[in-house]
């Protein structure tokens, strides 16, 4: 079984911080990313999801917002499941969107990444 609290680091050596998951799924925690918009440097930022236990003999499907505090006017949502290997490795897959605020309707089509 996947445990999602506790420290991960993905291929762009960003850290995820996920306190306990509560017995309803929900979790909170702290994302510091290398990686920025504007090329700056890193910083931590509030993030708040919820884990789905599987059936019998599946893996957790999560979904979790990052609000990109104090540097970016944007926020990204990240859906994925947490897999264990044959070595007992776990692994976090992810897809994101990220959502950036833009100053009108017309310019809308470039806000979503």
């Amino acid at each position: 079984q996947c445990q999602l609290s506790g420290l991960w680091r993905n291929e762009q050596d960003s850290l995820m911080e996920i306190s306990a998951v509560s017995n309803d799924g929900d979790f909170q925690g702290k994302y510091l990313t290398r990686v920025t918009l504007t090329g700056g440097c890193a910083h931590a930022s509030p993030l708040k999801g919820a884990q789905q236990q599987p059936s019998e003999g599946g893996w957790p499907t999560f979904a979790f917002t990052v609000h990109w505090d104090k540097f970016s006017n944007a926020t990204t949502a990240f859906v994925g499941q947490c897999f264990m290997d044959m070595g007992g490795k776990e692994t976090l897959t992810t897809m994101w969107l990220l959502r950036e605020s833009v100053g009108s309707l017309k310019e809308d089509w470039k806000a979503t990444r």
